[in-house]
């Protein structure tokens, strides 16, 4: 049967044809993915438990084929972070990651920093840690209570080393500690280094008394006899080669403070762009090799995506303005 169909109509359903096939054209585009090499900021010198995580994570994407160019590290060590994320902030596009920690927020809280932490696009949470207390094997201080004790009568009677500027988690995880212990926390003697792994290198050469610095980054020199760990801020005693480690409630300070590490990108990123680090960092985080590597470096394997991180970094900065504000080190 013949139907008579006007040209105008018909032009009509030539046009809508047209923008279906337009539209599906539209859906079929690929996804956003990285055509040029991955970067990854660090903010801290190369040994530290930031730059640690940076290696972490360019080594497993690269071995599980995770991304399909190749993967660098970059460190910008200095101003407790300020310069790599000045670094970050010159850079457009989804190719160029960041490893953040709480100095991120903190220095924003405390001054150091004049770019907020939202003027960048958070995209994971890959880990928590805890603070350690540490000295050297041949230390006179053989307890976290002679620490304590030796603290009270003289709170500046031992330098104690932190990464990478005042007011960073190691110096708030070991003030909130000395505080609950009993310590004029304003008159401890701190010393910031580049990161914490320049600390560990002072507290070797015996050029500070202690770190208080992510047990990640003692590890390696504990298990070779250079290193004793006398208190962790963890809940509970971690596992492994520090499992005799007791926490500080167990000397009855009541203190704990866990660390995050994660990643953010520029400002400005597509959502297609968030969504494929979303994929992409979600599936690291399962990955066997991702999993033995945390545990080998004493990090807790906990992944919050973009949206979840969004979320935690808010709750977050809210938290340390408090703390911080405690301490007389907020000024924003």
């Amino acid at each position: 049967m013949f139907v008579f169909m006007p040209r105008v109509a018909a032009s009509c359903v030539a046009a809508g044809m047209l923008m279906c096939i337009a539209a599906a054209g539209a859906i079929a585009q690929p996804a956003w993915k990285p055509e040029k090499s991955v970067e990854i900021i660090v903010g801290t010198s190369p040994g530290g438990p930031q730059d640690r995580m940076g290696r972490m994570l360019q080594k497993i994407l690269q071995e599980a084929r995770l991304v399909e160019v190749p993967v660098s590290v970059e460190n910008r060590p200095g101003g407790g972070g300020a310069v790599a994320l000045a670094a970050l902030a010159q850079r457009t596009g989804g190719s160029t990651l960041m490893i953040n920690a709480p100095t991120m927020l903190n220095n924003q809280i405390t001054g150091k920093s004049a770019l907020p932490y939202t003027d960048f696009a958070a995209l994971a949470i890959l880990g928590i840690e805890y603070e350690s207390v540490t000295v050297r094997a041949d230390s006179p201080l053989k307890s976290g209570k002679e620490l304590v004790e030796r603290l009270r009568k003289d709170p500046s009677a031992l330098s104690v080393s932190i990464g990478t500027s005042m007011g960073n988690a190691g110096h708030l995880a070991f003030a909130l500690a000395m505080k609950a212990a009993g310590v004029d926390i304003r008159k401890l003697k701190t010393v910031a280094f580049n990161s914490a792994g320049d600390g560990i290198t002072a507290l070797l050469g015996g050029h500070i008394d202690l770190a208080s610095t992510p047990p990640s980054a003692v590890l390696p020199h504990v298990q070779g006899g250079k290193l004793r760990v006398l208190a962790v801020t963890a809940p509970t005693r971690l596992q492994g080669e520090l499992a005799n480690v007791p926490t500080w409630k167990e000397l009855g300070v009541n203190s704990t403070h866990e660390v995050w590490r994660g990643v953010i990108g520029p400002r400005g990123m597509t959502r297609a762009q968030v969504a494929f680090w979303d994929d992409v960092l979600g599936r690291l985080a399962r990955t066997e090799a991702w999993k033995k590597d945390l545990e080998q470096s004493q990090i807790e394997n906990v992944y919050r995506n973009s949206t979840e991180t969004a979320k935690y970094l808010k709750a977050e900065f809210e938290e340390s303005r408090v703390i911080l504000s405690d301490l007389g080190l907020a000024k924003n």
